[in-house]
């Protein structure tokens, strides 16, 4: 039980981390889940496979809700969805099936790199343009860029948001469409990572009760319930705060959890 609180809080921390800028939820909810699971009983060379999948899980409700909401406002371009789609759910679930093949560190390293990668990106990046109301991406073209989307997001254990947003945005979307749009994708990121980490895994994978392959559905609710009752506080909070500043205290914080995987990878 006293586990299953921990979840519960963790979810209102990601959830509050979410709704403060979009991305980074996902990065500290993978790197608690990779310390808490072998308090658990989980051992050690699978506790990052299972961090990855129970936070892809979870995202499947968080994305959800959110996505929910930006529907009613008209956010979500959903045709562009409609084309990103098949190369997501493929992408998770090939994503998935290369980080089972990787071990402990190398994970480690790959979500320490990302982390440097967004934290950098946070620091020196600019307020996006305005975008057009009338854009609307659609094609194979965003097939593909699904693809790769889900393949990252699969290995780094995230919704895909600081992939989605940047891509709509650049091709001419306005900000708050593209976080729409983004949050609709993340629920078959979430999806097909999720089932490829759970179906593909070798039998027994995990110790522990409630586990299907690497995902440990009791921390995937307790985290997804949770996040996404928070998730509305983290974006009050933002509309408080100066922008810019929030970016950079963001970006010191995610360099320090890149930095904290980096040295359990050497550890």
């Amino acid at each position: 039980m006293s586990f299953l609180l921990i979840y519960v809080a963790l979810g209102a921390c990601v959830g509050v981390l979410a709704g403060l800028l979009g991305i980074g939820g996902g990065l500290v909810l993978v790197g608690a889940l990779a310390w808490l699971l072998p308090m658990q009983g989980v051992p050690a060379d699978a506790a990052m496979h299972a961090a990855l999948a129970s936070s892809l899980a979870s995202i499947v409700l968080t994305a959800a809700a959110s996505a929910r909401a930006h529907h009613r406002r008209g956010s979500v371009l959903w045709p562009t969805v409609a084309w990103m789609v098949p190369g997501v759910l493929l992408g998770g679930w090939l994503g998935s099936r290369f980080a089972i093949a990787l071990d402990d560190g190398v994970l480690r390293w790959c979500v320490a790199g990302y982390c440097w990668v967004i934290a950098a990106q946070m620091w020196l990046s600019t307020p996006p343009a305005t975008g057009h109301a009338d854009v609307l991406p659609r094609g194979p073209g965003y097939t593909a860029a699904g693809g790769g989307i889900g393949i990252v997001s699969a290995i780094i254990g995230i919704g895909g948001g600081s992939l989605t947003v940047p891509l709509l945005v650049w091709r001419g979307v306005a900000p708050v469409r593209a976080v729409g749009t983004s949050s609709a994708c993340g629920i078959f990121i979430g999806l097909g990572s999720a089932l490829g980490y759970a179906l593909q895994a070798p039998a027994g994978a995990l110790p522990l009760a409630g586990s299907v392959g690497y995902v440990y559905v009791p921390a995937a609710i307790a985290v997804a319930a949770t996040s996404a009752l928070a998730a509305p506080y983290g974006t009050r909070l933002a509309h408080a705060l100066s922008g810019p500043v929030l970016k950079r205290i963001f970006a010191i914080f995610l360099l320090l959890v890149g930095s904290a995987f980096a040295y359990g990878a050497l550890h």
